[in-house]
């Protein structure tokens, strides 16, 4: 659920800053010179994710570590949290998701609207200064989202819709900059993130979300056994997750199944085919 934050809300709520680029600049060093007041930076690669390897380059953290970064955030029980990055939400939906994944209700869980380009385009107030909330004590209990494996992704391009997130470039095998092979899984159908927010980099509107997904193949009342979605590993995916429900085509309680370890993960396996251009293969 894309929200807003409102202004003076930052000492109500848990705050995350989560903003990373693939290739850097690193996050921490931008939260150092400007954040949402009262937000505390979470590191994609060490803090939401487990060190790369079997599962991917970002594959889903251990539990007792994701308790503990959230924990010294801030986050208890009865906590909302908002989640912002850059601008399109594409980074800050993979917190959203691991947020719900541990166990937190959906109402309670938000990405900012338009990130942190917006906040500083309405003159939001920007801090310098390090939060140090009082620590929480959510107790993280994984399982609260669908996640496919590399067998379970490859049914669901068969039988159901499953979402490349990545740019379309990547998806017809022109380009791969990180990932041992080019191409995308057989049977997954391209949906880049980058058209989850309009051209002021806002999120568009549900009709618009719901009609784009549609056209892809998504019917209203799907879950995860009919959709899902992947990217390069795991983080963008999370953001067509977040739209498939913002757009009333998935409930919070029948989310979209997310594959974690993406495409970072099936490339990996020389005996996984790869289909490349424009069809879905």
């Amino acid at each position: 659920m894309a929200a807003d934050l409102e202004r003076g809300s930052a000492d109500r709520t848990v705050v995350l800053d989560v903003r990373w680029r693939l290739g850097g600049p690193p996050g921490r060093a931008e939260h150092a010179v400007g954040h949402v007041p009262g937000a505390v930076f979470v590191d994609l690669d060490t803090e939401l994710a487990a060190p790369p390897g079997t599962g991917g380059r970002h594959p889903l953290p251990e539990p007792s570590r994701l308790q503990e970064v959230l924990r010294r955030a801030g986050v208890s029980e009865g906590s909302r949290v908002v989640a912002y990055d850059h601008a399109d939400g594409s980074v800050a939906a993979r917190a959203w998701w691991l947020l719900r994944w541990a166990g937190l209700p959906a109402d309670r869980v938000a990405v900012l609207d338009g990130g942190w380009a917006a906040w500083r385009e309405e003159g939001l107030p920007v801090s310098t200064e390090e939060p140090a909330p009082e620590p929480g004590d959510v107790v993280v209990r994984p399982g609260g989202m669908p996640v496919l494996d590399a067998d379970a992704a490859a049914a669901l391009a068969r039988s159901g819709v499953l979402l490349d997130a990545r740019a379309g470039e990547r998806y017809r095998g022109e380009v791969e900059p990180v990932d041992p092979r080019a191409g995308h899984i057989p049977g997954a159908r391209s949906a880049p993130s980058a058209g989850n927010v309009g051209h002021d980099g806002r999120w568009q509107e549900p009709g618009d979300l719901a009609e784009r997904f549609r056209e892809l193949g998504v019917e209203p009342g799907s879950g995860p056994e009919a959709v899902g979605a992947y990217c390069g590993s795991g983080v963008t995916a999370s953001s067509l997750v977040l739209a498939l429900e913002y757009a009333g085509l998935t409930a919070p309680e029948k989310p979209a199944a997310l594959y974690a370890g993406s495409w970072s993960d099936w490339s990996t396996d020389p005996d996984r085919p790869a289909a490349t251009g424009p069809e879905a293969g």
